[in-house]
C-alpha cells in the first residue's frame, strides 16, 4: 500500500468471506445406509479402481462412486451410479478380454455387454455369482433405456451391492496379479465377523429394549444371518429380514447413550450392511 501523507487517516477494511451455501437435506426416500453424508462417503471409500486402468474406465468408475455418495441427497443417483459404472465395466471387459472392435454377432449375444459378461465367465475371469450380479445391473440399465423402469428403480442398498460387483469385476479383469489383490468381499466379511465375535456383548444391556427393540434378539438375528451369508448365502426372506435388522439398528444406535454399547451396535450394523451388499431385491 502506498504511504499516506501526514495527517491522513487510514481506514481499516475488514474482509468478510461469503457464507457457505447450505447443505441440501437428505432425501427422505433414502435407505439410511449411513447416518450422514460423511458416513456415506466412508461406506464407499474402498471402491477404488485398479491403479493401471485406462482413463475411460477410471473416469466412469470414480464418477459412479461419487454418484453413490450423493444418493444420500438424491435417491435416484444410486441407480444412476450403477448405470454409469457399466460404461466402465464394458470398457474394462473389452480391454481385458482383448476383443476391441468385435460387434454383437462376434460376441454371440443380443448386445455387447451381455456378450462380454458371458465371455468373462467362460474365461474364468469372474464367478457365476458375480456374472449374475453384473447381468442384473445390465438388465436394469436396459429397462431404464426402454422406459420400463425409472432412475428410482434400485434401492440404495441394492445399488451399492451392484456397484461393488462392478468394481470387483473390473479388479479381477484388469487388476494386479493374484498375490497383490485386495481381500474379496467374502474375506472382508469374514474378517469383520471374526472381529465382532471376539467382542463381548455390552455388559448391563442384556434384556434391554430401546424404542421397542430387544438388543439381545437384534444381535442374535444379525449374527444368524451373517453366519448364513458366509455359509451358503441368503435367500430372499433372509435378505428382507437382514434389511429389517438394519432398519432397527438405524433406530436404536443413535439412542444408545453409553459409548461402548453404541460402538458395538454400530459395528453390528456395519457387518450387516457388508453381508447384505451383494443382494438385490428379486424384482430386479
Amino acid at each position: 500500500m502506498a504511504p499516506t501523507g501526514a495527517g491522513e487517516k487510514t481506514e481499516r477494511v475488514t474482509l468478510v468471506s461469503p457464507p457457505s451455501p447450505p447443505s441440501p437435506p437428505p432425501d427422505p426416500r433414502s435407505d439410511s445406509l449411513a447416518f450422514d453424508y460423511s458416513g456415506m462417503r466412508a461406506l464407499v471409500a474402498d471402491l477404488v479402481p485398479p491403479p493401471d486402468v485406462s482413463g475411460a474406465v477410471r473416469s466412469a468408475l470414480e464418477t459412479a462412486r461419487e454418484l453413490m455418495v450423493h444418493s444420500f441427497y438424491r435417491y435416484e443417483f444410486a441407480t444412476v451410479a450403477v448405470v454409469h459404472s457399466l460404461y466402465g465395466l464394458e470398457r474394462a471387459l473389452v480391454e481385458g478380454l482383448g476383443v476391441e472392435g468385435l460387434g454383437v454377432e462376434e460376441l454371440g449375444e443380443e448386445e455387447p455387454l451381455e456378450g462380454l459378461i458371458a465371455r468373462a465367465l467362460e474365461a474364468g475371469l469372474v464367478t457365476a455369482e458375480l456374472a449374475g450380479a453384473l447381468d442384473r445391473g445390465r438388465r436394469v440399465r436396459d429397462q431404464i433405456a426402454s422406459g420400463a423402469a425409472t432412475s428410482a428403480t434400485l434401492p440404495a442398498g441394492g445399488a451399492l451391492g451392484l456397484l461393488r460387483s462392478v468394481f470387483e469385476a473390473v479388479a479381477l479383469v484388469l487388476g494386479p496379479p493374484e498375490e497383490a489383490k485386495k481381500p474379496t468381499r467374502v474375506e472382508q466379511l469374514q474378517d469383520r465377523w471374526d472381529e465382532l465375535r471376539s467382542r463381548p456383548f455390552p455388559p448391563g444391556f442384556a434384556g434391554a429394549e430401546i424404542a421397542g427393540v430387544d438388543l439381545v434378539m437384534l444381535d442374535l438375528n444379525v449374527a444368524g444371518l451373517v453366519h448364513r451369508a458366509l455359509n451358503g448365502g441368503l435367500d430372499d426372506d433372509h435378505v428382507a429380514h437382514l434389511w429389517r435388522c438394519i432398519a432397527d439398528l438405524d433406530t436404536v444406535v443413535p439412542l444408545i447413550g453409553e459409548g461402548n454399547c453404541a460402538a458395538y451396535f454400530a459395528q453390528v450394523r456395519a457387518t450387516a450392511v457388508l453381508a447384505v451388499a451383494p443382494y438385490v431385491p428379486p424384482a430386479f
